[in-house]
């Protein structure tokens, strides 16, 4: 089964999806199988992260800004502002997709973790996030 989520991200950084993979697989009926989910763009990420405290979030997020920062001289790829770039390395540092295990109907992710669309760009943005599952 293939589904899509629209997903509107208000701001840069990491955005816990969680909720929204669950209902899907919840709805699809699979009992055992896997749930892949693949980003359809190039400035924003997927990652499986810590979800019960949020400063570890904070801290991921400045990490990556402190890495990769805007307005590199560096750059030529910059007309779409000055998170363009940044956020195309990001997205290439990070995932844009991954694999989680579905068992007895549910998404057996650990007890502290949670499914994250990471957005790299300033602007509010509409991202698809594919779903497939499968046995």
């Amino acid at each position: 089964m293939i589904n899509s989520l629209s997903i509107t991200t208000p701001r840069q950084g990491l955005h816990e999806i969680t909720r929204e993979v669950a209902a899907v697989v919840a709805d699809s009926a699979l009992q055992a199988g896997l749930c892949t989910l693949f980003i359809q763009h190039t400035s924003a990420s997927l990652i499986v992260q810590e979800n019960a405290d949020p400063s570890a979030a904070r801290d991921l997020e400045q990490w990556l800004s402190r890495l990769v920062a805007e307005n590199d001289p560096l750059y030529t790829h910059t007309s779409e502002g000055a998170d363009d770039m940044p956020s195309h390395i990001k997205t290439a540092l990070t995932a844009t997709s991954v694999v989680v295990p579905v068992m007895e109907g549910q998404l057996a992710l650990g007890s502290w973790q949670g499914i994250f669309l990471w957005e790299h760009r300033r602007a509010q943005m509409q991202r698809t996030v594919i779903v497939h599952l499968g046995v």
